[in-house]
């Protein structure tokens, strides 16, 4: 049987296995301690964050039919939330979000999404691949230069600077993969010991270093702890990545309450996050990145857009081709 060896357990990643497993050994190698990527979720008791994606929408017919499953297991729910955007700290649109275009969440939280999708999937944990070994198929390197053994494919589901990375320079599309930049963007963490006076769920925020406030104890099944996820613009994080981040922390905490007008420094509990590779804008040119001839692909969202459903759209349309490969179709 073909094998194939899958970098990254994000969404992506975890889409590409669960369509190739039926014709391919597949293995994924994840450099973290769990299944998530960017649909994540924080805990810190009583409080639990998505500290990344905050929720998505599934237009295609073929992104609704793979989440069929999860919707009838409660596992995708719909977010019916109260939703404001914000010009700096004037309110011009308020609505209730329904389900004639309806925004779905993981629950508990987001990454339950993922763990549902590895189950029955070989995952390596905490295993970071440095480098790749043409020995006639692809052999694989950690960062300590252990074999973690030889496979016929290689796809990355990296974000594009990591994969540019562990690409080697003759993949077709690898001058494609290194002029592909991902932005920043940082999280702030917020739990409070009691519910604030917030009249809205969901906030879209303009004209500020913030883009994003919500409450995401609102979200159906979460937690009881009240908390709060705040997100900064992807241009002040790419301005300020390496700055100190308690400074950050509490810059993003007393702008945020400027915007909102509740004091939210009070917070019984605080914590920021950095996402180097957090978002990217929609792509003009959505290539195909796969070279049969080395048996090498790369997919991910930052293929089309920084999106949850790019994501998958990438992934769904690698997995068939490989899939046709394998076949010989």
């Amino acid at each position: 049987m073909v094998s194939i060896a899958v970098i990254g357990a994000g969404l992506s990643g975890l889409v590409v296995a669960n369509l190739l497993k039926d014709n391919a050994k597949v293995t994924i190698f994840e450099k973290a301690r769990g299944a998530s990527g960017r649909l994540s979720t924080r805990r810190a008791e009583p409080y639990f964050f998505d500290h990344g994606a905050q929720f998505f929408k599934a237009k295609t017919p073929e992104f609704q039919a793979f989440l069929t499953p999860m919707m009838e297991q409660g596992i995708i729910k719909e977010w019916n939330a109260r939703f404001v955007e914000f010009m700096k700290t004037d309110v011009i649109n308020k609505r209730r979000w329904n389900g004639t275009n309806p925004n779905y969440v993981g629950v508990p939280g987001m990454s339950a999404i993922c763990k549902y999708l590895a189950k029955d999937i070989d995952i390596q944990f905490s295993t970071r691949v440095s480098e790749m070994v043409d020995n006639g198929s692809w052999k694989l390197l950690d960062s300590d230069r252990n074999d973690l053994g030889s496979f016929d494919w290689v796809i990355s589901t990296a974000p594009a600077q990591q994969t540019a990375e562990l690409m080697p320079k003759s993949f077709l599309y690898y001058d494609s993969v290194c002029s592909t930049k991902m932005v920043s963007c940082f999280t702030l963490m917020l739990g409070f010991n009691k519910e604030l006076p917030i009249d809205f769920d969901a906030a879209l925020v303009g004209g500020s270093d913030i883009s994003w406030i919500s409450v995401n104890s609102s979200k159906p099944g979460r937690a009881k702890g009240y908390s709060l996820v705040i997100h900064s613009t992807n241009k002040w994080a790419e301005e300020h990545l390496h700055d100190d981040r308690n400074e950050i922390m509490e810059y993003i905490c007393r702008h945020a309450s400027s915007i909102i007008g509740v004091d939210l420094t009070s917070a019984d509990h605080k914590n920021i996050h950095g996402w180097h590779y957090a978002n990217i804008q929609k792509q003009p040119k959505q290539d195909l990145f796969i070279d049969e001839k080395q048996k090498l692909a790369v997919c991910g969202d930052w293929c089309i857009q920084g999106i949850a459903e790019a994501a998958f759209i990438s992934a769904f349309n690698i997995s068939n081709k490989i899939n046709e490969i394998i076949s010989g179709r």
